[in-house]
């Protein structure tokens, strides 16, 4: 694979460039100051190829967004009908005179209509040049960065465009995008503590939670399948196999799924799923190796807790090749290295049927993405809820930010140049189009502890008006000026909902452990909305969709109210679960039972 990456690299070195000018003066579209962590390290040689994305506007977002909204609120009269694929690519589709613009720009420097990768939509145009090429493009120097982490990428801190080109282009990247998505967060707990033998009941007395639910008390101390279904008020409900159902995984960061844990872990807790597996799809070259002691934590945890709740309803899991930090000075191929979540956006738009339910359990500080690019992730997102498709991102596992409480080694400061003691927000958890979870933990279940529920308020994207009416209440009841100038009140509020997220019983390479963090709870709350989408085609209904307006709205009588615990960080003991909504739990954890009444 890397040899023909090689070539594929050498002939597109190989591709004559003009050395003509532009015919515009340039002017700088984007500067920034270096985020905390990184270093210039070196120069790039000259001909590393990079692959850049050029985001052309979305001329008619705003009524993709009207469309988005009306289908997913239960008390219009256009609730549920959502729009195809082609309808969606109309919609945010750029104005012919931005192509011819950007076209007109591009084959200046030489580049053909061979050269160039669209998006279905043409809203996005790739073109993989070397370095040399992209500092004339966009005016600009590129330099080998280095993190405190040992991590290396190629950027720059500024860039420019020829100053009739800044209507036509929304952004190019990567140019100063610093961001290290990470898992959140995929911390194994007590690997030499867990025993070989599952407990699945206890001598206890059941705990009794009220309204016909009983929960053994052996879930105090290690969360299975069985668990969840006892605690959210699923245990009894038989979904089918619809074809028209279906849940997804998103897998990073070379986290592999592995079908032989998947086995045990089936066995152990859901038998009648033994024997079944799922659609596996590489993105941008993404591999989902079956070697036992490769087998990742992250993806395992995920795929058995999502698919064991959800059986049997179709499952996929995708592997994105590529991480937004892997620039290697000995290698001579085209790096990916733009966020990883642009490569599967990408491959999912293009799909005629994605998943009706997808869960990410990845994210990245908001500050680290710049605010353009992560508006551009968000409005993609955007057209998949549009699309029917109901889109969970985990919350985070830091609180407010670094989940440290003390504050003389809080490690929270804006990367704006002042580096001042601020919340950091994560992303894609704050986009307004996902659903964010948060963490739980016990029965009676309080806001997790061992880690803090990542949770806060947007500083990119304001608060949207399903969830104005909730945040406003919670906001309203803190006292006040508490921890002003460390978030912005005005901005989207998250974690929406929250679940269950530490002492997970999971296999992994072989062995049973325990496993915590909002990575857990986003993918046990996916298996329950494929759940309730089942629901819904048996009722002769369609898919979900973009749940938060339904959640904020008819949903919040279908949610158990946290009101115990916070979210530490950033010296602070960050915010608290409080009565109704809060940015700790959102509005709780999930009632099935109820939630199944109201859906249908």
């Amino acid at each position: 694979m890397r040899g023909l990456l090689g070539l594929v690299g050498s002939l597109l070195l190989a591709i004559p460039l003009a050395v003509a000018a532009p015919p515009n003066v340039y002017k700088t579209k984007q500067r920034i100051d270096a985020p905390r962590g990184w270093v210039k390290h070196s120069t790039p040689p000259p001909d590393q190829p990079i692959s850049l994305r050029i985001a052309l506007p979305q001329q008619n977002f705003h009524a993709l967004e009207k469309h988005l909204f009306e289908v997913s609120d239960p008390d219009h009269n256009r609730y549920g009908q959502h729009l195809s694929k082609e309808e969606v690519e109309a919609l945010v589709a750029p104005h012919k005179d931005s192509l011819d613009a950007v076209d007109e720009w591009l084959s200046g420097f030489g580049f053909e209509e061979k050269d160039l990768i669209r998006s279905p939509a043409k809203d996005w145009i790739t073109i993989t040049v070397p370095v040399s090429t992209a500092e004339k493009l966009l005016d600009t120097t590129y330099h080998v960065w280095k993190h405190t982490s040992g991590d290396m990428l190629v950027r720059t801190t500024s860039y420019s465009l020829p100053s009739n080109l800044h209507t036509h282009i929304e952004l190019v990247q990567p140019t100063t995008m610093f961001g290290r998505v990470k898992p959140e967060k995929s911390t194994i707990f007590g690997l030499d503590e867990v025993t070989d033998v599952l407990h699945t009941a206890s001598e206890a007395l059941p705990l009794a939670l009220g309204s016909g639910i009983i929960v053994d008390p052996s879930c105090n101390s290690t969360i299975t399948v069985s668990c969840l279904l006892q605690l959210y008020n699923a245990v009894g409900y038989v979904p089918s196999n619809d074809p028209r159902n279906s849940i997804g995984i998103t897998g990073y960061l070379e986290q592999f799924a592995n079908i032989q844990d998947l086995q045990t872990f089936y066995a152990e807790q859901r038998p009648d799923a033994l024997n079944s597996t799922f659609t596996f799809h590489s993105v941008a070259g993404g591999i989902n190796s079956q070697n036992l002691s490769e087998a990742g934590a992250e993806a395992n945890l995920d795929v058995q807790f999502a698919f064991g709740i959800s059986h049997p309803i179709p499952a996929t899991f995708y592997s994105t090749a590529g991480r937004p930090s892997q620039f290697t000075p000995d290698t001579r191929t085209p790096t990916n290295t733009n966020e990883p979540y642009t490569d599967w956006l990408d491959f999912i738009l293009k799909q005629e049927n994605p998943p009706l339910t997808i869960s990410t359990s990845y994210g990245d500080d908001e500050q680290t993405v710049p605010e353009d690019f992560a508006k551009r992730i968000c409005a993609g997102l955007a057209q998949l809820g549009a699309r029917g498709v109901s889109v969970i991102f985990s919350s985070g596992d830091y609180g407010v930010g670094d989940g440290n409480s003390d504050p003389a080694t809080q490690e929270c400061f804006t990367n704006d140049g002042r580096n001042i003691t601020r919340f950091i927000p994560t992303f894609p958890a704050s986009c307004p189009f996902v659903t964010s979870v948060g963490g739980t933990v016990n029965i009676q279940e309080v806001a997790v502890s061992r880690f803090f529920s990542g949770g806060g308020f947007s500083d990119y994207f304001k608060r949207p008006v399903y969830q104005e009416q909730a945040v406003c209440k919670y906001l309203k009841s803190l006292p006040k000026g508490t921890y002003k100038g460390l978030f912005n009140a005005e901005g989207r509020g998250f974690p929406d909902v929250a679940a269950q997220s530490d002492r997970y019983r999971i296999w992994y390479r072989g062995r049973p452990v325990h496993i915590g963090g909002t990575s857990a709870s986003s993918p046990a709350f996916a298996g329950l909305v494929a759940l309730l989408n089942d629901a819904r085609f048996k009722a002769k209904k369609s898919s979900l969709g973009f749940l938060n307006p339904l959640l904020y709205s008819r949903g919040v009588s279908g949610f158990n109210d946290i009101t115990v615990g916070n979210n530490h960080g950033c010296g602070t003991t960050g915010f608290n679960a409080s009565q109704g909504w809060d940015p700790v739990t959102g509005l709780g954890t999930p009632n099935f039972g109820k939630l199944k009444g109201i859906v249908t």
